[in-house]
């Protein structure tokens, strides 16, 4: 069946200083990875066997269903919302404090039910925001000031910007007409200034710089690459020659140490210069199949090191997993044949001249899948499937087990499986990574609208996971920074304190420490934007200044390229096990 279609390419002349376009090395590690061993329970709960991870159930009704997600600083508080569409959720809008929403004047049909909350962490208490525009499938990122900027989604709100402020009884702000094109599908991306763009799109081949609160973008920036990795399939559909599959919405993309972005969509990579509008660099393909949605893909940007010795030297690598074949999509949706995704990963050094894809594999396939950095430096590979795509009912084969991925260690060796949950976390799935060094795991809606009892039904359940490092047997080497003590406003380039509170006679710099700071990312559809996790110089440590307290001296990364201006939760590690983290900023 496949054979009688062909897959439609364009090619479209840019300005690229192009690599070899189609290399990379193959790492078969599929047979490596080490077998692990299954933690075991007594009868009344408790591990007793090696820690693996651990699930907690914390919250049976999350109000909405959790398609977007992003930790809040400052109020550690979650915001949770999905879709205005269906005009239903389980949770009422407070009819005192916010009056139903009135979606058709000349009908007079209301629509009276949340879209948005706040889960506060601590004691799951939910608090509810309201929603005027269309936040299906959008995007955001947080101010310097930590306060939320949300662009794009469905219809009506496909154009807009808004803003929720972290404060006190705060709501959102919404403008329907601040961007220049549609965002349904789209990225967005902090830039060194502080400032967003937001990036390609359903039929958005374009970019645009968010503009000023109350202010409107008159026109988009053309990006013919967003253009030419879009797919389709050629044939006889009915009133349709082409059958729109896409696979380039929801584009990978990540700020670069020099100031420039990352972009990569479908199986195709770029470096783009968001100032002077110019493709600088063209990476090789990634083959074996597509990474964006809806073949649903994952990607990080591995922890940046930061040397003391070494300032002007900062390496940069990518890392993208999973996905599907590029023409899943049509067999998903036209005859709900599930193809299985893909296993591989690619990884890709952006400072590397002439740099090629390392390709390895994961332990099990995986599409709509999420990817945490961790605040010791690993990733863990969280929800998803393990055949189909995403869009409504079109994947099975849930992935309940969670991956840990070591970058540091030899190819090979580098991906662990740990404790499987219980709870199918399909599409429209998410997760956060919290300042206690756990994971809340959200969301999952297969369906197109609130929808109980099919297979896979909307699940409104909230979950904490539990890495290796939070082991009560390790809780020992868990420092505790003195947040008083603390400084908590950094400047770049500038030396700062941290005070732990520590077990431990004295703390070795060298090899066991590791100060890190982590951009809270705004996650939706299986990719996390924003999300970096920076490994800053440790300058001196002064054991003991009072008994059992140590003070750490840091470097604060170099510029708003490296760490853009905002807040960061920073954690210290210790011998692999980190301290609950704390709210730091630099601007």
């Amino acid at each position: 069946m496949a054979g009688l279609f062909i897959k439609l390419l364009c090619f479209v002349p840019l300005l690229f200083v192009s690599t070899s376009a189609n290399s990379y090395n193959y790492l078969d590690t599929r047979n490596t990875y080490p077998n692990q061993p299954i933690a075991t329970t007594n009868r009344n709960g408790a591990q007793t066997g090696p820690y693996n991870g651990q699930w907690e159930l914390v919250s049976q009704n999350s109000g909405v269903s959790a398609m977007h997600v992003i930790l809040l600083p400052k109020v550690n508080k979650v915001l949770m919302y999905d879709s205005s569409i269906w005009r239903i959720s389980k949770l009422p809008l407070p009819p005192q404090k916010m009056p139903c929403h009135l979606v058709d004047p000349v009908k007079k049909i209301q629509d009276c039910w949340c879209h948005s909350v706040l889960f506060n962490i601590d004691n799951s208490e939910l608090e509810a925001l309201k929603l005027e525009t269309d936040t299906w499938c959008s995007s955001g990122g947080l101010t310097i000031d930590g306060n939320l900027v949300s662009t794009g989604g469905y219809q009506g709100g496909a154009n807009t910007v808004r803003y929720l402020d972290t404060c006190k009884n705060c709501d959102w702000r919404e403008y329907p007409t601040a961007l220049a094109e549609p965002r349904w599908y789209s990225t967005q991306v902090t830039l060194p200034d502080g400032g967003f763009i937001v990036v390609g799109g359903r039929d958005a081949f374009s970019y645009e710089y968010i503009p000023p609160e109350k202010q409107s973008n008159k026109k988009a920036i053309f990006l013919p690459f967003l253009r030419d990795t879009s797919d389709n399939l050629v044939g006889n559909f009915g009133k349709d020659k082409f059958f729109r599959i896409e696979n380039n919405l929801y584009p990978f993309v990540h700020l670069v140490p020099d100031g420039n972005v990352f972009v990569f969509a479908n199986n195709r990579s770029i470096l783009l210069n968001p100032y002077t509008n110019k493709v600088i660099r063209e990476y090789p393909i990634l083959n074996g199949g597509s990474r964006n949605y809806p073949s649903s893909g994952m990607s990080v940007i591995l922890p940046i090191k930061l040397s003391i010795e070494r300032p002007d030297v900062i390496p940069f690598e990518v890392l993208v997993c999973g996905g599907a074949q590029w023409d899943s999509f049509f067999y998903a949706e036209t005859k709900k044949a599930f193809m299985e995704a893909l296993q591989d990963c690619g990884r890709l050094s952006l400072t590397t001249p002439n740099a090629v894809w390392e390709r390895e594999f994961m332990p099990s396939p995986r599409i709509m899948g999420d990817m945490r950095i961790l605040p010791t430096g690993d990733v863990v590979m969280i929800n998803g499937a393990k055949s189909g795509t995403s869009a409504w009912n079109d994947a099975e084969d849930p992935n309940l087990v969670p991956v840990l991925y070591k970058p540091d260690a030899p190819a090979g060796k580098r991906f662990q499986e740990l404790a499987a949950g219980t709870i199918p976390r399909m599409y429209h799935s998410s997760s956060v990574l919290l300042p206690d060094g756990k994971i809340l795991v959200a969301g999952s809606n297969t369906n197109n609208g609130y929808i109980f009892n099919v297979k896979y039904p909307t699940d409104l359940r909230i979950e904490k996971f539990s890495p290796q490092y939070m082991d009560p047997a390790l809780a020992n080497l868990r420092q505790e920074i003195m947040v008083d003590s603390s400084d908590k406003l950094l400047g770049y380039g500038k030396k700062f304190s941290v005070k732990v509170r520590s077990k431990e006679p004295g703390l070795n710099k060298a090899d066991d420490l590791k100060v890190t700071m982590y951009a809270p990312a705004f996650t939706t559809h299986g990719f996390s934007m924003n999300q970096r996790l920076i490994v800053l110089g440790v300058v001196n440590v002064v054991n003991n200044v009072w008994p059992g307290i140590h003070n750490i001296i840091a470097l604060a990364p170099p510029s708003g390229k490296v760490a853009p201006p905002g807040y960061y939760l920073l954690f210290v590690s210790y011998k692999g096990v980190p301290s609950v983290g704390i709210w730091v900023q630099i601007k």
